[in-house]
């Protein structure tokens, strides 16, 4: 069990960090996320099945409004893929992905291969928040 208190402690310092309390199903999900110091791409099906592999009850709804706190905390930034679809990221800084439409994955793509050279100009009042890039891969 080493191990499992070692994830828990980092979930517990990842959500502490964002000033969140650590209640039961926020440290579940927060373990299952970040507990082994990885970076994980989920979607809150994905996020759900993961909890009920590792015998733990918490509904899909819970997933949902908890990676929705997660998000506004700034712990994970959404990417929406064919607006409907949303995976949650670990990894918050700007940085592009890959969408691997065959299995419905999302990973990280090189960033060092990425070059935007010119944003248009937002509508007044507003300004750019963020630029997801996502480049879509099929086989060929």
């Amino acid at each position: 069990m080493p191990a499992e208190g070692a994830e828990l402690r980092r979930a517990d310092r990842w959500l502490e960090g964002a000033g969140l309390r650590p209640t039961r199903q926020r440290r579940l999900l927060a373990r299952l996320l970040v507990g082994d110091g990885g970076h994980r791409h989920v979607t809150a099906e994905s996020l759900f099945d993961a909890a009920r592999e590792a015998g733990d009850g918490v509904a899909l709804a819970t997933v949902y409004n908890t990676l929705k706190c997660f998000t506004e905390a700034g712990l994970l930034t959404e990417i929406t893929v064919d607006g409907a679809r949303s995976y949650f990221d670990t990894r918050t800084e700007d940085h592009p992905h890959f969408y691997w439409e065959d299995d419905a994955r999302l990973s990280d793509a090189p960033a060092s291969s990425v070059e935007i050279a010119r944003l248009p100009e937002p509508p007044k009042g507003y300004e750019i928040a963020r630029v997801d890039v996502v480049v879509r891969l099929r086989r060929s």
